[in-house]
């Protein structure tokens, strides 16, 4: 079974020429040379993507209420060979879709209880439920940055992701719930997944330390096109 999340509307190519904040980036439309503000879903440095000169695909907007009338989606990997999604809305759709259509077999014997799961000081990405009745906390971690081969996360210091990390670690030394971390890595051209320790050590440790604890280390690859975001095959976390 084939789990997307396609666009809307067919998006337009552009060229990167600058990010002013981090959730804008200015653009100039391919076909009619136009300069153009495009909202950006990600707060992550994306300095290796985004580079002036660089390929990217915005998506117009139909809410005539928004401040800018497109939205960054796609560009290319540093090798000009494939795709990269550049909005972190994407993963959290691609895997509750994934959920409720029982397709992801880290899962098996887990069902979709709900997303957006308050739990403590926190909000869950998602709630998943065994037939003992016992619960799995789920996070996503959106995933773009590439070495060799290997995705990387974060891209930029997360104190709330090392929290959080931190937070299932002990969640799982408990028998109440278990809880599971899915990086999903938003290209195609990648093997496997490591924290980015030369950027946020802290968060690097507390990932060691929640696997070492209990709590289940996941990575998924996504197809990437035109028309869409797909779910791809697993692959290891090296923590």
């Amino acid at each position: 079974m084939t789990i997307q999340v396609g666009f809307p509307r067919p998006l337009t190519k552009a060229v990167f020429l600058e990010r002013p904040n981090r959730f804008v980036v200015h653009c100039q439309l391919e076909e009619t040379k136009e300069k153009v503000a495009a909202h950006l879903a990600d707060p992550g440095r994306l300095t290796e993507l985004l580079l002036p000169g660089a390929a990217v695909w915005l998506l117009e907007s139909d809410n005539p209420k928004r401040k800018t009338k497109w939205s960054a989606v796609l560009c290319e990997n540093e090798e000009k060979t494939g795709l990269v999604s550049i909005n972190t809305s994407y993963p959290n759709k691609l895997i509750e879709k994934a959920l409720q259509a029982g397709v992801l077999e880290e899962f098996a014997g887990w069902t979709f209880k709900r997303a957006e799961y308050k739990l403590g000081d926190s909000r869950w990405d998602f709630l998943l439920e065994n037939e003992a009745g016992q619960g799995l906390l789920l996070e996503v971690k959106s995933v773009t940055l590439a070495d060799s081969g290997r995705g990387l996360f974060p891209d930029a210091v997360t104190a709330r992701g090392t929290k959080h990390v931190k937070e299932l670690a002990k969640y799982a030394a408990g028998s109440e719930y278990q809880t599971a971390i899915l990086f999903v890595v938003q290209r195609e051209d990648i093997r496997e997944v490591s924290p980015a320790a030369h950027i946020d050590a802290a968060f690097a440790e507390a990932l060691k330390e929640a696997g070492q604890a209990g709590v289940r280390l996941l990575a998924r690859t996504c197809r990437v096109s035109l028309d869409g975001i797909g779910l791809g095959p697993a692959i290891p976390v090296k923590v």
